[in-house]
């Protein structure tokens, strides 16, 4: 006697609504269910019918496939809706001046602007921006003393040649310590937001083309007024 399998389950939950009812299709699957099951019954041996048993197992694993299914499009409707509800509250973010955690942000305005801790005195530190394919294009000594510390790069070289806007532009902080004592600095960039996208079903900010998650906002700085300047 032939036996019908149930058909296979969605692997994970976290498979998408979308994925799991393209590789399932409960209605075409219930039906060719319905169908076979129909067959195995007109064609089974009258003396030895199908055990009552494995017939409710069949049904009930089936059942739960289409739980399963349900459960996972519930589980995608929610996932849009938050989606959608970071997006809206990050909206009203454009155009503000954002400190974040991470060392790189665009040139605007002819400005990029960074802050840096110093967690010891140092005896010597080096500050060196590098463009996006890594090149440093400007280098000067920074300050020495415990605690944190603006830097503004007004985009101009080494070599005295004025960066366009845009771009991302990193900023390394080298400090060295006393003797033994070492001292590893932190970064944190500044940039305005142009615009605000989902990545990863997580809010992100663009800084003219340098993307911020949201979890990385560290406050919400004044619009910048001030002149560049290094």
């Amino acid at each position: 006697m032939t036996t019908i399998a149930p058909p296979a389950a969605s692997p994970t939950p976290s498979t998408s609504a979308s994925t799991s009812t393209g590789s399932l299709d409960f209605t075409k699957n219930f039906n060719t269910f319905l169908t076979l099951l129909t067959t195995q019954l007109q064609n089974q041996d009258p003396l030895s019918p199908m055990d009552t048993n494995e017939f409710t197992q069949q049904l009930v694993s089936f059942s739960e496939v289409e739980q399963q299914i349900d459960t996972n499009n519930y589980l995608q409707q929610i996932i849009q809706l938050q989606t959608a509800g970071q997006t809206l509250s990050a909206m009203p973010m454009v155009g503000q001046t954002i400190e974040y955690n991470g060392s790189s942000t665009a040139l605007q305005n002819g400005q990029a602007s960074y802050v840096y801790t110093l967690p010891s005195n140092a005896t010597q530190t080096s500050l060196m921006v590098q463009d996006s394919t890594g090149r440093v294009v400007y280098s000067a000594p920074g300050e020495t003393a415990a605690g944190t510390h603006s830097f503004t790069w007004n985009g101009l070289t080494s070599t005295g040649q004025q960066m366009p806007d845009g771009g991302a532009y990193t900023l390394n902080v080298i400090a060295s310590g006393s003797g033994s004592n070492q001292v590893a600095p932190t970064v944190q960039a500044i940039g305005t937001v142009s615009s605000v996208s989902v990545n990863n079903g997580s809010a992100t900010f663009n800084i003219d083309g340098v993307a911020v998650p949201m979890s990385q906002l560290v406050t919400v700085l004044p619009s910048r007024s001030a002149s560049a300047g290094n």
